[in-house]
């Protein structure tokens, strides 16, 4: 048994080392896949499909936000992995009468670097760990810098529009890769926005992610309409993922963000 403390200070004590591992979110479950522990994950909810080939095996729990509580029973597994923004507290509380449930909360890029460590101290793969966390810095670290910062908004959603705000993975991301978003001042992590707010943010670029609203070419014009100074841009939701897909993330930045 060990005992370890989770990202929002909770202490809990599991079987070390886990054999039996549910994760509750998409971009955990991807890296757990790549820390070597495909025989130990169990359950993962339907949005887990990364990676494509492996992660079938493990059972369907159910969604992020509404679980099947039955599903989970009948794993017995010894250890749950969730992430605070992805599942509800009510849904820790659930669990947590019945198995370990670790938490973890990530709200930086910082953060997504911390995530993967403490994976591999959750599981015993803290070699994996090192190597995956090197890599993703050495390939942020030789990207392109934009040598004026670039007003940008990340479009998350439409009827309301809404955008990615401060405290958030997204922002910190775009902080990172040298684009400024005027939208953290606006109160909450997702504000919701007006076509007037779009126009007088005096924008550079608005991203139109493929997730979770699936933005798509036919929404260019729109937004053209809406903010004519600035250049609306399509991109991919799952290069906005923490954990192991700052890899693929990296060299997507560099050829469809920072070369425009």
């Amino acid at each position: 048994m060990k005992t370890i403390e989770d990202h929002l200070g909770r202490s809990l004590t599991y079987n070390y080392l886990p054999k039996r591992i549910i994760s509750f979110a998409p971009a955990i479950t991807d890296t757990l896949y790549s820390l070597n522990l495909e025989k130990k994950i169990v359950g993962r909810t339907r949005f887990c499909i990364h990676p494509k080939g492996k992660v079938e095996q493990a059972v369907n729990v159910g969604g992020t936000k509404d679980m099947k509580l039955d599903r989970v029973l009948a794993l017995k597994p010894d250890l749950i992995i969730v992430e605070k923004e992805e599942n509800t507290k009510e849904m820790v509380q659930q669990l947590e009468a019945y198995f370990p449930v670790f938490v973890f909360e990530v709200q930086t890029v910082a953060d997504a670097l911390k995530m993967i460590d403490d994976l591999g101290k959750l599981t015993a793969r803290q070699q994996e760990a090192t190597n995956l966390i090197k890599k993703i810095k050495t390939a942020f670290d030789q990207l392109p810098t934009l040598d004026v910062s670039k007003r940008a908004a990340y479009m998350i959603w439409k009827n309301p529009y809404m955008v990615v705000g401060n405290n958030t993975y997204i922002q910190s991301l775009l902080e990172t890769l040298g684009f400024a978003n005027p939208f953290i001042a606006y109160e909450g992590r997702y504000p919701s926005v007006t076509k007037q707010d779009i126009l007088q943010a005096n924008l550079d670029y608005i991203f139109l992610a493929t997730e979770p609203f699936p933005f798509r070419e036919k929404h260019l014009q729109e937004f053209k309409k809406i903010a004519p100074q600035a250049k609306p841009l399509i991109v991919d939701g799952e290069m906005f993922w923490y954990g192991v897909k700052m890899l693929k993330a990296a060299h997507y930045f560099r050829n469809e963000l920072l070369s425009h």
